[in-house]
């Protein structure tokens, strides 16, 4: 198993926008105005189109909660549109700030953000030269044991690289009106796993 970590210079945040209202044209429409809102405010924070997108959208019933508790008939009492977009931020310095001015324009839904490398090949390959290090020292340390020598490489065989976040990642509101929204990136660490077969010299 090799590793190799970094500190990550993008991330996905979903934000989103829910509205209700007793009619569901009235409700549509407010959520329009709200979406196109976020949208524009977006744009104004220097986010590329080609990082803007429309995840999900959701237009559903709201019943009377008490009347279907006192085991009454489902009653319609409105309606509640939920329009999501995921959103990819490149300049990670901006995160929080640009987290504080999207629910200051109206977004009233944040997901979980999830950092990452817009180039993770060096780190792939980084985490597989330790990969193929830590296998022939294990190797050598069996044969050595063994009373033998390690010889050539018969054969490699590996398993995917894997992206993990590292613990350090994580969203914490505002405590202030108006302040920037703290963000802690962490860094990314990527798993290599090789199975290196050797032979035993002569």
């Amino acid at each position: 198993m090799g590793t190799a970590t970094a500190a990550p210079d993008l991330a996905h945040v979903t934000v989103g926008v829910v509205t209700e209202d007793r009619r569901a044209q009235a409700a549509l429409a407010a959520n329009s105005a709200a979406v196109a809102q976020l949208l524009a405010t977006l744009k104004e924070l220097s986010i590329a189109e080609r990082d803007i997108q429309t995840r999900g959208f959701n237009l559903s019933p709201v019943y009377d909660q008490q009347r279907q508790g006192r085991g009454g008939a489902p009653t319609i009492v409105g309606y509640r549109v939920q329009n999501e977009v995921a959103v990819r931020v490149r300049a990670l310095a901006r995160l929080g700030a640009l987290l504080d001015r999207v629910v200051a324009d109206g977004a009233n839904q944040v997901h979980g953000i999830a950092f990452a490398l817009a180039e993770p090949a060096t780190l792939e390959e980084a985490a597989r030269r330790a990969a193929i290090a830590d296998a022939k020292r294990r190797a050598e340390t069996y044969a050595a044991a063994a009373g033998v020598a390690v010889g050539q490489v018969l054969a490699i065989a590996e398993s995917n690289a894997v992206e993990v976040p590292r613990p350090l990642q994580r969203l914490m509101a505002a405590e202030s009106a108006g302040g920037q929204v703290p963000v802690a990136e962490g860094e990314i660490e990527v798993r290599a796993a090789v199975s290196v077969t050797y032979a035993i010299a002569p």
